[in-house]
């Protein structure tokens, strides 16, 4: 039994001890790319009333302010993904921050609602990189076995910037002017590329033709942008069944068919449909889909909830969802690390999932008056699950594919992600409106009790919710403010209750994927590995085919190989 040498060991540990800090210098500039790109999305929140009464927008200015930045955002995530499996990715990173700053420092400068959506579409496209380029990166200078130790890194940042974006921009609004919103993250953003610049050494990319699927990017860009438009404005600006409808879903119909063709005879195509041979590559789009309605769905209605059903400010409901976001953050940072420590991974995503349909099926019971302690154990649950699965199914996808399809599988992931959340708010959005008309004509007789007792300021209490706007509910009268509440509780619960299933969906998809071991090697490595075991078995082949050649029973150079 031989003894291990102290020496070897402190210099194992010691080399490992380096390559972790230089790893946190690579991703700090990362992180802080990341954070600037999801902070854009989440900082204006709570100041949008402000910022479009300042410069005379109307509701569709409000919806389109959103809107426009998220849909140039998932359309973008595929396209960066691809570019970075051709070009060089430290360039395309600094590419994203460049564009991201000067549309952030524009819509700063903004006079007008069109001008502001401009710009939010302009900053959606630097967000899309930033999101995809940091995952893609991650794997040139981390392996997959050990990338679980740094994806807390990733939930931290992306719990900080759901929580603390509308935060700072309340106080940033309320202290300077909403002008800042945009401005503060310009400073930000400039480190990043700074940092980026200094600490980010990344191994050239195998010589490849570079071929750029133009045809598909238009392609893929106008399908899907008008497919996401028609879920977002559906219900709303026109029927679900009307002419309008028919229009936009056959054209997005025919784009994504015009869109296949493509990619099946292009030589890079954009999204190279061989993926979908590859069943951790195919199940995990599925959970990202349902992991999309999870994460941004219940964001969007736990806000709702805390305001309408328990009397919240703005302010209040961001800091009421930090359960969540605690066990986001938890979750993430806790199963990485023992991820990376044991190297198994299929476990800890079936019970990630698991938590996630709990959580969902938990706050599909909540009512106006449930104890907020109850209510924070399920955002806390709730949280946790979509902390495990998200960012792992990434970790999965590149763990599994070819390196020179490990750009655009990431972003594959993530695109499809963002579509599901994109398509998700909308759909239980309109949901949720059917809801609370239907459940205040439950309680339309103690509504109208309610208001007959207030006498002359029933009257315009009446009006105000008969008008179909989104009611002051801190504003309401007791008596109507408790219905009001009690309705908004149940409708949101309702709203949890129909993503549930999707919560088991992901758990399918969990389940279905090949429980594969995760690799030490980063795609360079690997890369390398793949050329090298090439390169000799070719070498081989030659020398087999050379000694055929010259064998016994080949006349050869007519000498006696017997001899």
């Amino acid at each position: 039994m031989t003894t291990p040498d102290p020496e070897r060991t402190q210099a194992e540990a010691d080399a490992d001890a380096a390559r972790h800090r230089a790893i946190l210098k690579v991703l700090t500039g990362l992180l802080l790319g990341m954070f600037v790109s999801m902070l854009a999305t989440t900082v204006v929140s709570s100041s949008l009333p402000i910022i479009l009464a300042d410069l005379h927008g109307g509701q569709t200015a409000f919806t389109w302010v959103v809107t426009a930045t998220l849909l140039t955002t998932a359309v973008s995530t595929p396209i960066w993904g691809k570019l970075a499996d051709l070009v060089n990715r430290k360039l395309l990173l600094q590419l994203a921050i460049t564009i991201f700053i000067v549309a952030s420092a524009s819509a700063g400068f903004a006079e007008g609602a069109g001008w502001l959506i401009a710009m939010r579409a302009v900053q959606g496209i630097g967000a899309g990189g930033l999101g995809a380029l940091t995952q893609i990166v991650m794997a040139d200078i981390v392996s997959p076995r050990e990338r679980g130790r740094y994806m807390g890194l990733f939930g931290g940042v992306m719990a900080l910037a759901t929580v603390g974006g509308p935060l700072l921009g309340g106080v940033v609004t309320d202290a300077i002017s909403w002008r800042w919103n945009f401005f503060i993250a310009v400073p930000l953003a400039v480190v990043a590329l700074v940092m980026i610049q200094r600490t980010l050494h990344l191994p050239p990319l195998p010589k490849r033709v570079v071929k750029i699927d133009y045809v598909g990017i238009v392609l893929l860009a106008a399908s899907v942008s008008t497919l996401l438009i028609w879920v977002t404005l559906v219900g709303k600006d026109f029927d679900w069944i009307s002419a309008t409808s028919a229009y936009m879903v056959i054209g997005s119909v025919l784009g994504l068919a015009a869109f296949v063709a493509v990619e099946v005879r292009h030589s890079e195509p954009l999204l190279p449909l061989h993926l979908f041979r590859n069943r951790t590559f195919s199940w995990s789009v599925v959970g990202s889909l349902a992991v999309g309605v999870a994460m941004f769905g219940t964001s969007v209605f736990l806000s709702q909830y805390m305001q309408l059903a328990r009397g919240a400010s703005a302010t209040q409901s961001g800091l009421m969802t930090i359960p969540m976001m605690v066990g986001l953050l938890g979750a993430s940072a806790v199963i990485g690390r023992r991820i990376t420590a044991s190297g198994r991974w299929k476990g800890y995503l079936v019970g990630g999932a698991i938590a996630l349909t709990v959580g969902l099926l938990a706050m599909g019971s909540i009512e106006y008056d449930t104890p907020f302690v109850l209510v924070s154990v399920y955002m806390f649950v709730l949280g946790a699950g979509v902390g495990i699965v998200m960012q792992n199914l990434v970790l999965v996808v590149q763990n599994d594919v070819e390196p020179r399809d490990l750009g655009v599988a990431s972003s594959g992931v993530t695109f499809f992600r963002s579509v599901g959340g994109t398509v998700g708010v909308s759909v239980l959005g309109s949901i949720l409106g059917d809801k609370v008309v239907t459940h205040m004509g439950e309680k339309r007789d103690a509504l109208g009790q309610a208001i007959a007792s207030l006498g002359e300021q029933g009257r315009s209490v009446a009006e105000a919710l008969h008008n179909g706007t989104i009611p002051s509910v801190s504003s309401l009268p007791g008596p109507v403010r408790e219905i009001v509440e009690s309705v908004y509780g149940q409708s949101v619960a309702d709203i949890f209750l129909y993503a549930a299933p999707l919560g088991l969906l992901s758990l399918l998809a969990v389940a279905m994927l090949p429980n594969k071991a995760l690799g030490t090697q980063t795609r360079h490595e690997k890369q390398t590995s793949q050329d090298e075991e090439t390169a000799a078995t070719r070498v081989a082949q030659a020398a087999e085919a050379v000694a055929a050649q010259t064998g016994p029973d080949h006349p050869g150079d007519g000498r006696d190989h017997h001899q």
